[in-house]
């Protein structure tokens, strides 16, 4: 008999610590349209619909190598001009990844190509409602028997 364990629903939050939490709202800012939700000297709480960026003032360790988080946006090549147009080079690889200036590795993706889901009323309620999933993305959802 297997013992019973609570099983992941999704991620929540990330927490990501920054130097400096204005500089780090002006940044982010350059290249995603959200909302602050609340922002203090030492944290700020960035909600993408259901799930937040707990922005947190203090980070010490140097550049992340292969640690990283995922932004899902509704439209990939627009981030990408805008990063470049505020100087930020995109690293080497197959993923578009880049280095905030903490040295956080952020890789963009496009959430119509990819499994992560959200609901139709997280959607609506984020003004989101156009985007649909590519064949491939539902087809990979298919096959795990998550397809909407």
């Amino acid at each position: 008999m297997t013992e019973r364990k609570a099983r992941p629903v999704g991620i929540n939050h990330v927490a990501l610590e920054v130097g400096n939490i204005q500089e780090a709202m002006d940044f982010y800012r350059g290249f995603l349209d959200f909302e602050i939700d609340s922002q203090s000297e030492t944290a700020a709480f960035v909600y993408f619909g259901d799930q937040f960026i707990n922005f947190s003032a203090g980070r010490k360790q140097g550049p992340d190598d292969n640690r990283h988080f995922g932004i899902a946006v509704d439209d990939k090549p627009l981030a990408i001009e805008r990063l470049k147009a505020m100087g930020v080079t995109l690293l080497d690889g197959p993923f578009t990844d880049f280095l905030d200036p903490w040295g956080n590795r952020v890789e963009l993706t496009t959430y119509t190509n990819i499994q992560f889901t959200k609901s139709d009323a997280v959607l609506n309620g984020m003004g989101l409602s156009h985007l649909k999933k590519s064949e491939e993305a539902l087809k990979e959802l298919a096959e795990k028997g998550m397809a909407p």
